[in-house]
Order: structure tokens, then sequence, then C-alpha cells
């Protein structure tokens, strides 16, 4: 899914529709880290996209400093100019983690919320989250969010089933418009909590804990391993 300025500028309505409770979530993460975290701290985040997490994570902690990452240009231009306004010390990054250079002081903490299911093969989702522990302190928080389960299965499909009535009795989109769009997402990479648990231990994350999860979407809570 390529997010062109028109996409970005429709993501904070259909981020909701298709995840209701996505504000939910992000003030669960948001007291995860606080929890966890001194007065004074630095984030990564990936898939930054428009500044939501940043902007919920920055509230009422004006010295925690940001680097957000995100593939879509189009993304970061709506995230620098709703951000620049709040006090935090904010930077962004063009690409992927991959494929960017990233200060070399280690981060405190770390997000990648909505992005493990845009990345196709489980060998690039591994590399994915290895090169961000790589960029953590030993112990730093770190929350993912992802699509999740086993397409085709009775439990998958009935939650399709509630996310497409939820589209269409919440929005003003037709059955093939909402069919269409329902394509598109199954098109993307599921994996079962299984799955995403070793990813998360092999890449070198501890004490995975789900904290989350709506229909078709789940979250985690760990930590980067302690030596």
């Amino acid at each position: 899914m390529e997010f062109n300025n028109t996409l970005a500028n429709e993501y904070e309505k259909g981020i909701r529709r298709t995840l209701p409770s996505y504000d939910a979530m992000l003030r669960l993460t948001q007291t995860f880290y606080r929890a966890n975290l001194p007065e004074e701290a630095t984030f990564l985040v990936l898939g930054s996209g428009s500044g939501n997490e940043i902007l919920q994570f920055a509230e009422q902690r004006p010295r925690w400093s940001f680097v957000g990452i995100d593939p879509a240009q189009a993304m970061l231009q709506i995230a620098e100019e709703r951000l620049k306004s709040l006090p935090n010390n904010i930077s962004f990054c063009h690409g992927t983690i991959l494929e960017t250079s990233l200060p070399s002081t280690k981060f405190d903490a770390a997000s990648c919320i909505l992005v493990l299911h845009f990345i196709e093969t489980y060998e690039e989702k591994l590399a994915t989250l290895k090169e961000i522990v790589k960029h953590l302190k030993p112990g730093a928080p770190f929350v993912l969010v992802s699509k999740y389960g086993l397409l085709n299965s009775t439990e998958t499909e009935l939650q399709f089933d509630l996310w497409r009535a939820y589209w269409l009795q919440h929005t003003k989109l037709s059955a093939v418009e909402v069919a269409n769009m329902e394509q598109s997402i199954r098109a993307l990479s599921f994996m079962q909590e299984e799955e995403i648990l070793s990813l998360l231990q092999q890449a070198g994350f501890t004490q995975p804990s789900r904290f989350f999860a709506t229909t078709l979407f789940a979250g985690w809570v760990c930590y980067k391993e302690k030596p």
C-alpha cells in the first residue's frame, strides 16, 4: 500500500474505522511507556506516519525526544506540520529502518505500531525487529501492534464478518467498496500470535505480553533482553 498525499490525508478517518479502538490502544501504549521510563527519554518510532503516536506519547512529557521513521514522504510531511509546535526534540528519517542511518546512541524505547503487516516476508520482519533491538538500550520497553490471525480459519473469518459489518454500518461506503477494501487487507501479511511471539523472542525481546486485541489487530508489550 503506497501512502500518497490522498491516502495520507485520509488515514486519520480510515484508521479509526478499521481499528475502532485505535485511540484507546494508543492511550494504553502511552501508559506502558510512562510506567517504564523517566521524565527524560529517547524514542524510536517505526512507521511514525502522520504523527499520531508521537503526539500521544509526548503529552506531558516535554523532555522525551523522538526519531520517527517512515517510507512515505507524504506522511512525514503531515507529521512535521502537526508536531512542529511541540516542545519536544523531534526528527524524522525517510525510508525503512533497514535502509536509513540512525544516530549511534541507543534509544530508551521504541514502537512498531501497525507496520509489521506491511512487511511481506518472515525474514524481513525478523530483520526489522533485530535492527530495532540493535538500536535499543538493554531493558528498553517496546510495543508491537499488528494485524494477526490465520486467514480462512473460523476465528479470523468471524472477525472479518464483524469488521465488514462495522464498515457498512458506520460509513457511507457501498458493499462493493467494502469488499474491494477487504481484498486489499487480505493481501497483507497476517501472522498467528504464536508466530509473532516467536519473532519477538528471536529478535531479542523478552516478556512479551498481549495487552490489546480488536477484530483483526492485536498488540504486545515487551522489553529488550538484558545481557
